[in-house]
C-alpha cells in the first residue's frame, strides 16, 4: 500500500513544486484552470517517460466513453519497450455531485478503481483527471484519491497567485521582470493564465535570456483589444490628459473602431467606476462588490482604484454626457466620430 501520499496535496501555483515532488504511482488531478491541468499532466508525463517511450507506453482516456476497469487494466498491462507507462483518465465525472456531470454515459465499476489504489502496479503511473470545481467529499472514492494519491490541486489564479505566477516563470526561464511591468501586463490581459503565458513567451522571446522586461517593452509588444484600449483612454481621462485620450481615439477609428461601439464600452467601464464607488463608500469590501456586481474581483480593484479621481455627482454627470451622446448618435443628429470627440473635450472642464 502506497500510504506515503496520504494527505499530501499540492496546490498548483508553480510547476517547480511538481517538478521538485517526487513521482507517484497514482495521482489524483482536480480543478477548473484547464492550462494548469494540461501543463501538470505534461510535467508528469515528462519526468516519467522519454520521447521515444511515449510512443509505446502512453495511453489516455475519456471517462465519459470508457469505463474506468478498462483503465486499471491498461494500467495493469506491462510497458513496451521501457520500464514505465503512464495512464490517463479525463473526465472523471463520478467523483462530482453535480448532477449534470456525473450524468451516467458508461457504467464505472468504481471498486476496480479502489482495489488498484490499494496495490498500484510499480510499473506505471495513473493519472486521474478531474476538471470540476468541487468534488464530492462523502464519495469513498473521493476520500480515497485524497487520502492515498498525490492531489495536485489547478485551481484559478486570483491576482496574488496571478503575480507570483508571472515572476516564477520569468525566472523560470532567465527573465526579471518589473512589478510595474506586471501590473500593466495583468490589466492589458487579465487574469486569464494562458494568455498570460502566451505573452510572457512572446516578452521573454524578446528580450533572450538573461533579459529585463520592464513596462515600455509590455507596451511595445502586447497586443490590446478594444477594451484594453479603452480601458486606458479612461485612464488618460482620470488623470486630465484630454489631448492624449482624444489621440488615442483618433488611433482607434484609424483601426477602423466604430466609434458607438467605443461609446458602449466606456458607458460599461463608467457604470462599473460609478457603482463600485457607491458600494466602496457603503463599506463594501472589492470581494463583495464583485460578488453584488457580478464582476471579476481584479475588475472591481482596478474601478476602485479609478473612482477615488471623481467624487459621485462627477461621475453621474459623465454618465448623463455618454448618454446624452449615445441619444445623439443613434439619431444623427451630427457625425458619431465628432459626438464622440467633443464628449472627451467637455471631460477637460
Amino acid at each position: 500500500m502506497h500510504r506515503e501520499w496520504g494527505d499530501r496535496q499540492l496546490e498548483l501555483k508553480s510547476l517547480q513544486e511538481l517538478k521538485k515532488a517526487k513521482i507517484a504511482p497514482v495521482y489524483l488531478i482536480y480543478g477548473v484552470n484547464s492550462f494548469l491541468i494540461k501543463e501538470a499532466r505534461k510535467e508528469i508525463i515528462n519526468q516519467t517517460l522519454s520521447e521515444e517511450e511515449k510512443s509505446f507506453n502512453l495511453s489516455t482516456y475519456d471517462l465519459e466513453e470508457t469505463p474506468i476497469e478498462q483503465v486499471i487494466e491498461d494500467a495493469e498491462t506491462l510497458p513496451f519497450f521501457g520500464d514505465k507507462r503512464v495512464v490517463i483518465a479525463h473526465n472523471a465525472s463520478f467523483l462530482t455531485a453535480d448532477k449534470q456531470k456525473s450524468k451516467v454515459k458508461v457504467e464505472h465499476h468504481v471498486e476496480k478503481l479502489l482495489q488498484y489504489i490499494e496495490h498500484p502496479s510499480s510499473f506505471t503511473v495513473l493519472i486521474i483527471i478531474a476538471p470540476y470545481e468541487k468534488l464530492d467529499e462523502r464519495k469513498k472514492m473521493t476520500k480515497v484519491l485524497k487520502n492515498q494519491t498525490l492531489c495536485v490541486m489547478a485551481n484559478e489564479f486570483g491576482e496574488k497567485e496571478m503575480r507570483e505566477w508571472i515572476c516564477d516563470y520569468a525566472s523560470s526561464n532567465s527573465v526579471t521582470i518589473d512589478e510595474e511591468a506586471v501590473t500593466l501586463l495583468l490589466q492589458l490581459v487579465g487574469l486569464n493564465l494562458t494568455l498570460i503565458t502566451n505573452e510572457l513567451d512572446k516578452l521573454m522571446l524578446y528580450s533572450g535570456e538573461g533579459g529585463h522586461l520592464t513596462q515600455d517593452v509590455v507596451l511595445l509588444l502586447v497586443a490590446k483589444t478594444l477594451e484594453q484600449n479603452v480601458f486606458t483612454l479612461v485612464e488618460a481621462v482620470i488623470k486630465g490628459k484630454v489631448s492624449e485620450a482624444l489621440s488615442m481615439y483618433q488611433d482607434l477609428l484609424r483601426n477602423n473602431e466604430e466609434p458607438i461601439k467605443i461609446l458602449s464600452i466606456l458607458a460599461s467601464q463608467f457604470r462599473l467606476i460609478y457603482h463600485a464607488k457607491q458600494l466602496s463608500s457603503q463599506g463594501y469590501g472589492q470581494q463583495q462588490i464583485a460578488q453584488t456586481l457580478k464582476v471579476h474581483p481584479f475588475r472591481v480593484k482596478l474601478a476602485v482604484q479609478q473612482s477615488r479621481a471623481f467624487s459621485e455627482e462627477r461621475l453621474r454627470s459623465i454618465l448623463k454626457d455618454i448618454a446624452q451622446a449615445d441619444y445623439d448618435m443613434k439619431t444623427g443628429k451630427m457625425d458619431k466620430s465628432l459626438i464622440l470627440e467633443l464628449f472627451f473635450l467637455k471631460q477637460a472642464h
